[in-house]
């Protein structure tokens, strides 16, 4: 009976290509050792390419994801590296397309509300909605930010959710709620103390 640290030496001797052919064949141990080879490399290029922690997470985690669901299909004969790195890019222009399509919602349904703001203002009436406790400029900023930062902001503040729950509700790791939290956070401060 081999060793854990004997089946790590000997997947520290196979090529990416060998060890994906043992993933196919459904052996965890040789997934174990791909992730760890690959693991910095990844989260660095996915970090990079968005800038962001929490988005470099999720979409680290779904590289990963997909490796597995795509295992069947990997040829032996191409580097793994690049089929690895073509997923992890693929899924990079996935979300700023996903992202470009939020702007622009978000910036359509701005301008929605500030045109019936007016509106309402010219006839002398006021949206209950834009009138609540809030302070103007933290309207503003909350508007400003992205979706994905809105979501888990208002969840957890407006309507008291517990990060478990917000998890559930938005579909993303419990871990990834609370750094959007804590980035949704920081960027509120930053943009009042700015404005003030």
């Amino acid at each position: 009976m081999q060793t854990r640290a004997g089946l790590r030496r000997s997947s520290d001797l196979e090529s990416d290509e060998q060890l994906m052919e043992r993933v196919q064949g459904g052996e965890v141990e040789a997934f174990d050792a791909l992730f760890e080879r690959y693991r910095r490399r990844l989260f660095g290029f996915l970090f990079r390419r968005c800038d962001d922690v929490a988005g470099a997470e999720d979409l680290f985690q779904e590289t990963w994801l997909r490796i597995v669901r795509a295992r069947k299909r990997f040829d032996p004969q191409r580097r793994f590296s690049t089929w690895l790195f073509q997923i992890a890019n693929n899924l990079c222009r996935d979300r700023a397309r996903r992202l470009a399509v939020d702007t622009r919602k978000s910036e359509a349904l701005q301008e929605r509300v500030r045109a019936r703001s007016a509106s309402a203002a010219s006839r002398g009436t006021r949206s209950p909605e834009l009138t609540r406790a809030l302070p103007a400029e933290l309207r503003r900023s909350l508007a400003a930010l992205p979706d994905r930062l809105q979501e888990v902001l208002v969840l957890r503040y407006y309507h008291d959710r517990s990060e478990h729950e917000i998890a559930e509700i938005v579909g993303i790791p419990r871990g990834t709620v609370k750094s959007r939290l804590h980035t949704a956070v920081k960027t509120l401060r930053a943009g009042i103390q700015r404005d003030a």
